[in-house]
């Protein structure tokens, strides 16, 4: 079995993500999604979800491309999560091109195109100006 494994908020959730999760799918049998904690959003990424994990994962399981969804606490476990789960294949949007090269000793990395006219920014900033 070939596993994909990509990270990510999903956060307002969009036919943008359910694009990229498709297409990372198809790289594999199995697709893991680490889904970033809210702790890791507002500390790390020092960005708040509009969802909190738990209703960003329920949102995320029930996507048909996913397999499996665990939470990403911090930026470092990329490479004890491969290894963990014996990923094959790290999917990661191209806004993210050559960040995570360092990880190909230990599988293929793929930057996917993301959808270009959508956005969960592009979602904030048109509901903040209908106010």
């Amino acid at each position: 079995m070939k596993k994909v494994i990509t990270y990510g908020t999903f956060d307002l959730l969009h036919y943008g993500h359910i694009n990229l999760l498709r297409r990372a799918r198809q790289y594999g049998d199995y697709l893991i999604v680490a889904l970033s904690t809210d702790a890791f959003n507002e500390n790390q990424k020092h960005k708040k979800a509009y969802f909190s994990y738990e209703q960003r994962k329920s949102l995320v399981e029930a996507i048909r491309y996913v397999d499996l969804v665990i939470p990403e606490q911090r930026w470092e476990q990329k490479l004890s999560d491969i290894k963990h789960f014996q990923v094959d294949t790290f999917v990661m949007g191209d806004d993210w091109t050559g960040k995570f090269d360092f990880l190909k000793d230990y599988c293929e990395v793929i930057y996917l195109p993301r959808t270009p006219e959508i956005s969960s920014t592009q979602i904030r900033q048109e509901l903040k100006s209908h106010k």
